[in-house]
């Protein structure tokens, strides 16, 4: 009996060494316990919906409001749209309309905090998360991306056939809170552009600098090219959205390139969009730089976000996608 008793405990012993041993290796998932169990959500503050549902996100039985309110905070926009899909509980915390608030004044600060707020008041019925579903604005979380290709003709080899090139070249826009704008036109792809799109990029990176205006859903943006002979090169866009809120597409409408004087360049932090106010497509302040209004290469621009550019279908080569539809 004794030798019995005491094999029992060596046996117990060995598997909870055993199972202690484990529990180095094998990661503790203290939130699998929680499948299967339903929890009575909490009614948001200010909500006038009493009828009780029973809520399946079971995460609420473990994340306090307070900590759910400060995550969603430091949440984007878009994020916060994303998080909102997740349950009914996450919908009415993001309809706080203090994180739409914040997004607002950050999105038009050049307009400043009073005129955002008599707008909000008059045009969005004093939601700001209407304001900021409807009212037209420049996305800066990423890059607008016009892809152009064109066909040019190839050298005949023995008079037999008659090759073709498929030649693909982007145009590339990124936009600043301040009103300033940066542009590239380049045949590189945008996972490599987008690495020295900013205003710390070297001379050999040809990003140009230039300052831009919006009213309504139209926007123009004028640079000067430098050179020996001072060329102002003009934009104008019309910004739309696939979706409500999403500004992710910009219509390309003109494109002119015209000369200016040099007693009318203005110095490196002055606003060339001053010298420009007022001029027709067709005018130009230099006659040995005539203006020239561009007809090729206005496909529409499409937004991508920075966290999006490498796996995005604009890098893929010309042969993989001879043309591309922005929709």
């Amino acid at each position: 009996m004794a030798s019995d008793y005491a094999t029992n405990i060596v046996a117990e012993l060995e598997s909870a060494s055993q199972l202690r041993a484990a529990g180095f290796f094998i990661t503790r998932r203290p939130w699998l316990d929680l499948y299967g169990v339903n929890v009575r959500p909490v009614a948001p503050f200010g909500s006038t919906y009493s009828k009780p549902v029973v809520d399946s996100s079971l995460i609420h039985k473990c994340l306090p409001d307070e900590l759910l309110f400060e995550i969603f905070a430091r949440m984007t926009p878009y994020n916060l749209g994303k998080a909102a899909c997740v349950c009914r509980k996450w919908r009415n915390t993001v309809r706080n309309p203090v994180f739409w608030r914040n997004a607002c004044l950050k999105a038009w600060q050049i307009s400043g905090v009073v005129e955002n707020y008599k707008l909000m008041q008059s045009h969005y019925d004093s939601s700001w998360r209407k304001m900021w579903l409807s009212r037209p604005r420049v996305r800066m979380d990423g890059i607008y991306v016009s892809r152009n290709t064109y066909i040019r003709a190839g050298v005949a080899e023995w008079k037999v056939t008659n090759p073709v090139h498929v030649v693909c070249y982007f145009r590339y826009l990124r936009f600043y809170p301040s009103g300033r704008f940066l542009y590239k036109n380049s045949s590189e792809k945008l996972k490599d552009v987008v690495k020295f799109m900013n205003f710390r990029s070297t001379k050999a990176e040809i990003c140009h600098s230039g300052r831009f205006t919006m009213s309504e859903d139209k926007v123009e943006g004028a640079l000067l090219y430098p050179g020996m002979r001072p060329t102002i090169w003009r934009i104008r866009l019309r910004l739309r959205g696939t979706t409500a809120g999403a500004n992710n597409r910009m219509d390309l409408l003109s494109i002119v390139t015209s000369g200016v004087q040099e007693s009318e360049v203005p110095g490196p932090d002055g606003n060339i969009l001053g010298v420009v106010e007022g001029w027709q497509d067709d005018e130009t302040h230099n006659p040995e730089v005539p203006a020239i209004s561009h007809t090729r290469g206005l496909t529409p621009f499409v937004f991508v976000p920075f966290e999006e550019a490498e796996t995005s279908v604009l890098n893929l080569p010309v042969e993989r996608m001879d043309y591309y539809v922005p929709g």
